[in-house]
C-alpha cells in the first residue's frame, strides 16, 4: 500500500481549532487542520498518497461533490474559505540521495528545503503568504456566493400577440397549405418569436444588472448554468452578497418576474464565493504537487 506522504488540500480558512471536527471529504476520509503557527490561517487536509485521483466521468463528478460538501460544511462553520480546485496535492520533497562522484548529497544546491514533509511545505508556504490569505479571508467573511439565470421564453414573450398558428394561411385554415409552406410558415414564427424575445432580453439586461449591483459587492457574468430550448439568455451572473442581503436579491427577481410573465429565473446558492476569490493560492499550491 502506498504511503501517505502527501496532503490533499481542500481550502484555507479562518484556524479555528473545532472547524474540521467530524468532518469527511473524498470517499469519506476524515478531515484535519494542518495549523500554520504565528498566522491566524489553516488549511483543511486529509492525508494522501502522492498521486492524483483518477476515475471515469461519475466517479470523478461524486469525489467533486464530496470535496463541496466539506468546503461548504467548514465554510458554515468558520464564515470564510478561500477553496481549492479539485486534486490539488503536496507532496513532501524526496530525501537527498548520495552524488556518485563525490559523496555530497544530490540536490545540495536546495540548501535546507531537500527532504521537507508536505506539511512542513504547506505551512511554510502558508507563512509566505499569510497576509495576502488572511486579507482575503478577512474580505469575504460573511459573504456569499448566488447564481441568477435570467431568460426570456419566447412563446410566452410572444404570448397575445399576432403570431398564431394560421397567421397568414388562407381562409380555411393551414390544413389546406403545402408542407412546404408550412414549414415556410413554421420558420417565420420562430424568427418572430427570437427577435421578440431579444428586444425584450436587451432591455431588461441593463436595468436588472443595475438593480443586483444595487444590492451585491460585486458581479461577475457566467455562462448560463444550462440551456433551454425555446430560451433567450438576459443575463447569467455571479454575485458576491452579504448574507443579510440575500433576500434583497430575492425581491429583484421577485419583482421582475411579476413585472414580465414571459422571464424565468433560475436562483442558486448562497454558496462559499468561488467566483470572486484570487486564484494564486491556488496556482501556487498546484507547484507543490508531485
Amino acid at each position: 500500500m502506498t504511503e501517505d506522504t502527501a496532503l490533499y488540500v481542500y481550502a484555507l480558512l479562518p484556524d479555528r481549532p473545532d472547524a474540521a471536527d467530524g468532518v469527511t471529504g473524498i470517499d469519506g476520509r476524515p478531515l484535519r487542520l494542518v495549523r500554520v503557527p504565528g498566522t491566524s490561517v489553516a488549511a483543511l487536509v486529509h492525508d494522501a498518497a502522492p498521486a492524483p485521483l483518477e476515475g471515469g466521468d461519475d466517479q470523478v463528478r461524486r469525489w467533486v461533490e464530496e470535496q463541496s460538501r466539506a468546503v461548504d460544511t467548514v465554510w458554515e462553520r468558520t464564515g470564510s474559505v478561500l477553496p481549492m480546485t479539485f486534486n490539488v496535492l503536496v507532496a513532501a520533497e524526496p530525501s537527498p540521495e548520495p552524488s556518485p562522484e563525490d559523496g555530497t548529497p544530490a540536490g545540495t544546491a536546495a540548501g535546507p528545503s531537500a527532504g521537507r514533509s508536505a506539511e512542513q511545505r504547506l505551512t511554510e508556504w502558508v507563512t509566505e503568504q499569510a497576509a495576502d490569505i488572511g486579507g482575503q479571508l478577512e474580505g469575504l467573511a460573511g459573504r456569499c456566493e448566488l447564481r441568477v439565470d435570467i431568460t426570456v421564453d419566447r412563446t410566452a414573450a410572444t404570448a397575445g400577440g399576432t403570431g398564431g398558428a394560421a397567421e397568414g394561411a388562407p381562409e380555411g385554415g393551414p390544413d389546406g397549405l403545402s408542407p412546404g409552406m408550412r414549414r415556410l410558415m413554421e420558420k417565420q414564427r420562430e424568427h418572430r418569436a427570437r427577435a421578440t424575445a431579444g428586444q425584450l432580453a436587451d432591455t431588461l439586461h441593463a436595468e436588472t444588472r443595475q438593480r443586483l449591483l444595487a444590492v451585491a459587492e460585486d458581479y461577475r457574468d457566467r455562462g448560463p448554468t444550462h440551456r433551454v430550448a425555446g430560451e433567450t439568455d438576459v443575463l447569467c451572473a455571479a454575485l458576491l452578497v452579504r448574507r443579510e442581503d440575500i433576500d434583497a436579491v430575492g425581491a429583484v427577481l421577485t419583482d421582475l418576474r411579476a413585472r414580465q410573465p414571459a422571464v424565468r429565473v433560475r436562483f442558486l446558492g448562497p454558496w462559499p464565493p468561488y467566483s470572486f476569490i484570487d486564484t494564486a493560492h491556488r496556482a501556487r499550491a498546484e507547484e507543490m504537487a508531485p
